[in-house]
């Protein structure tokens, strides 16, 4: 079970101060985008949330396996691009997010132990949220309603 996750507005229009348990963080956008730059994005957010949990995720499989993998290393980046464009998308109209995510698997590992850590490293738990159907539930805080 995860920890609550708290997100509130900062002073400028971006900033948002976000407490996990103990850990807080900033979330922010670029001056280019009207923010301060005092944290990552939430796209960033995003990315570093599917990239931590593949190395988590490749690191306890190949530790259980007893395999050699040392270190872990995933670069994520985000853009959206036309769904015309896209030749495994179902959908082929408007725009649609793509995230790649390169992996470098570092150790002394067999082919068959690099694809199979691949393989593995798309039922990462964030993985499977993000590729599976999403419902968000939302509602206003009654307490929060000024009178």
């Amino acid at each position: 079970m995860s920890r609550n996750v708290v997100v509130t507005s900062g002073e400028s229009p971006f900033l948002q101060e976000i407490s996990i348990g103990p850990h807080h963080l900033k979330a922010d956008e670029p001056p280019a985008s009207g923010g301060e730059d005092a944290g990552p994005n939430p796209y960033e957010l995003l990315l570093a949330a599917l990239g931590a949990c593949t190395g988590m995720t490749l690191r306890t499989y190949a530790a259980r396996k007893g395999w050699p993998l040392r270190t872990v290393r995933v670069r994520l980046t985000h853009e959206k691009v036309y769904a015309e464009d896209c030749v495994e998308c179902k959908s082929k109209e408007g725009r649609l997010d793509l995230i790649k995510r390169e992996i470098a698997l570092i150790g002394e590992l067999s082919q068959e132990q690099r694809h199979r850590l691949l393989e593995i490293a798309g039922r990462c738990p964030v993985h499977r949220t993000l590729t599976s159907q999403l419902r968000i539930e939302s509602w206003v805080e009654q307490s929060s309603v000024e009178c």
